[in-house]
């Protein structure tokens, strides 16, 4: 599934809602309040790629997004020179 889910340029309910690990129902709710944009396919929906951002990160909060940014420097800092050699592998 994720092979195919890497080739396509939208994803589906259920897919988007296997990969929040949340209901199929919570994803269309989602979509019909509007937190989701989404565009009807059949019977489904479908979610563009391009829209996916902000419905992954939406949910962070400003103090989780810093704890994140400074965990991300850190291991820069710490471990930059190790980074810099793996991504050369």
């Amino acid at each position: 599934m994720a092979n195919n889910m890497n080739n396509k340029n939208y994803l589906t309910v259920k897919e988007l809602a296997d990969l929040l690990k949340i209901s199929r129902q919570a994803i269309i709710k989602k979509i019909n309040n509007g937190q989701i944009k989404a565009e009807k396919a059949g019977r489904d929906y479908v979610i563009f790629r391009e829209n996916l951002e902000g419905i992954l990160y939406d949910d962070l909060t400003d103090k989780l997004k810093d704890e994140i940014r400074n965990g991300v420097a850190k291991v820069v800092r710490e471990y930059g020179d190790v980074l810099k050699k793996l991504g050369r592998e």
